[in-house]
């Protein structure tokens, strides 16, 4: 093999040399959720100390996963470890509504400890709402390393920096696609193939609010699709499947395709009531 080649290589490891490890970052996040829910745990704990240490283990693991971040310097690891662990209260009171949501919302379900243990869709966004608080401390690479964890193991796309309410309900979810600026209400469920998306995918726009708002109480089913930054759906509205929608929708409005047989050909119209 050339040299050149090799010193190349060897150039760019130098330049990275404690960088986070994808399957480091992985492991983490699945000892967190292990500790929040006990249903997805490796381990154990024998007494409430052990797992008090296993928690100062994990803060401790997130401080050196921080301190090997390339721009260490700036982003205070003590600090961000300490107020992560911190927020982590917080975080599993928004696991536990969206488990309760999940459990709820799916006459499949069988109980809540069903919905931990094998529903894509808790694993994702158990992986947003850890990777979500890392990224509003002005972390990027780490965050978005732990949602596409995610996404490799469950098909579910969701960007940490969107910002998704209370009571978040994903059924089946393989192929949904949750933009960076997409903002969701409260009791919002999607269903599989939705895609909350943006109009453009220019450089230039990556500092506007490039993906749609989605408010409470809203339902899109299978292959919805919902573009642009300016488009809103409105509170307590249904979102019919495989629609394509650019533009916003009324409160209380349902989007659909009603698809008409003439003969030979088939006619689909837009539907809003």
């Amino acid at each position: 093999m050339d040299n050149s080649f090799i010193s190349q290589l060897y150039k760019s490891h130098q330049q990275c040399p404690q960088c986070p490890s994808p399957q480091k970052l992985a492991s983490f996040f699945d000892n967190v959720l292990g500790a929040l829910f006990p249903n997805t745990s490796s381990r154990i704990f024998e007494s409430q100390e052990e797992l008090e240490f296993f928690l100062i283990n994990l803060k401790e693991e997130l401080y050196e996963i921080l301190f090997m971040y390339p721009n260490r310097e700036s982003i205070h690891s003590v600090n961000k470890a300490e107020a992560f662990f911190n927020k982590l209260p917080d975080i599993y009171e928004s696991l536990l509504e969206d488990k309760r949501a999940m459990y709820e919302g799916d006459p499949a379900a069988q109980s809540e400890s069903e919905v931990v243990k094998s529903y894509p869709g808790f694993y994702a966004i158990a992986a947003y709402r850890v990777a979500h608080e890392l990224h509003k401390m002005g972390i990027k690479l780490i965050p978005r390393m732990i949602t596409e964890h995610a996404h490799s193991k469950t098909g579910i796309d969701i960007h940490p920096g969107a910002n998704i309410g209370r009571r978040f309900c994903i059924d089946h979810g393989t192929g949904v696609v949750i933009g960076e600026t997409t903002q969701i209400g409260n009791d919002v469920k999607i269903y599989q193939g939705v895609t909350l998306g943006a109009l453009s995918v220019a450089k230039a726009d990556a500092s506007s609010k490039r993906h749609p708002t989605i408010e409470d109480h809203v339902v899109l089913y299978a292959g919805a699709t919902v573009l642009g930054g300016e488009t809103v759906i409105g509170h307590h509205s249904i979102i019919g499947g495989n629609t394509w929608i650019t533009r916003s929708v009324a409160p209380h409005s349902k989007v659909y395709y009603k698809a008409s047989l003439q003969k030979e050909n088939e006619t689909l119209t837009f539907n809003q009531e």
